[in-house]
């Protein structure tokens, strides 16, 4: 037995591979000293990316998404490929979704977007100083660019109107940040 915390953990199973996700079962003793088990999801890491133009203008994503059958307003993200690091990870995916490439970058931390049984980390980034080329979307992605101010972004996370858990951290770290500076 190893311990997490105040898990005892036994024999771990692993129960699905991808190269983007893998689902493990362990047999434990949880801290109350009953025998279970415990599943857990570990997703690829990823990063995010709000495009903030010199007017406050932010540039979001609008997708389908199968998982939750329908269409979602985020901010640009993506998984981190293999020995790849966090920024430059954000850089392709900003100029991959949206064709956006900018000069000024910030890294605003990262969020676990849920902590119980999922891990999947999500480094933040604010990208400025923006050029706009030709998005070079995956095949499988049908993604289009959606323009709003960085009030209206936020009024969307506060409305549920924008649900993307990374995607609403940073849009509220962006536009705290943004208001600390003023």
């Amino acid at each position: 037995m190893t311990k997490k915390g105040p898990w005892q953990v036994g024999n771990t199973t692993q129960k699905y591979k991808s190269a983007w996700l893998e689902l493990s079962e362990d047999a434990v003793i949880q801290p109350n000293g009953s025998p279970g088990l415990f599943a857990t999801v570990k997703i690829r890491p990823g990063v995010s990316v709000i495009a903030l133009d010199d007017d406050e203008n932010v540039y979001l994503t609008s997708e389908y998404r199968y998982a939750i059958e329908q269409e979602s307003i985020e901010v640009v993200s993506g998984a981190i490929e293999e020995s790849e690091e966090p920024a430059t990870a954000a850089r392709r995916e900003l100029r991959e979704e949206l064709g956006i490439e900018a000069k000024d970058w910030v890294y605003l931390g990262f969020v676990h977007p849920l902590t119980s049984m999922v891990y999947s980390p999500a480094h933040l980034f604010m990208a400025k100083q923006l050029s706009f080329f030709e998005p070079q979307t995956d095949d499988s992605e049908i993604i289009q660019m959606v323009k709003k101010t960085l009030t209206e972004a936020v009024e969307m996370v506060l409305e549920s109107k924008i649900t993307h858990a990374p995607s609403c951290v940073l849009i509220l770290k962006a536009n705290h940040l943004l208001n600390s500076r003023s």
